[in-house]
């Protein structure tokens, strides 16, 4: 805590920030927030994936397998962005697929416990 009588007014007005913002939007943005690590983690922002400094296979299992939780468990509040999410999380799901030198079995994958198995 500091002294600052300004720093718990900037504390209120994160939390009512963060208070107004609905429930479906909050999801989307920790879904897309997944996506994109997961994507990093899988070297898909570089040229070259195999050659990224980036990648790292159990990192973007874990990013996977967390973000297939969160859209299984929130798919039917999603509505329109459902569709849009589901096919990203089969995309990083299939390049981590792509990206194993020795793949999982299908239903082995990340995220496929909670998905089913995913095919290409």
């Amino acid at each position: 805590m500091t002294d600052d009588p300004n720093s718990a007014d900037l504390e209120n007005a994160g939390v009512r920030e963060l208070a107004e913002i609905p429930a479906v939007e909050v999801i989307t943005r920790s879904a897309v927030m997944l996506m994109s690590a997961a994507a990093e983690k899988l070297g898909l922002s570089s040229d070259c994936p195999d050659e990224s400094p980036y990648r790292d296979l159990d990192e973007a299992r874990r990013l996977i397998t967390a973000l297939a939780g969160l859209v299984t468990a929130s798919a039917e509040y999603l509505g329109p962005h459902a569709g849009p999410v589901r096919d990203g999380l089969k995309t990083l799901q299939l390049a981590f697929r792509e990206a194993s030198a020795s793949p999982d079995e299908p239903g082995q994958g990340p995220g496929e416990k909670f998905t089913g198995p995913v095919w290409s």
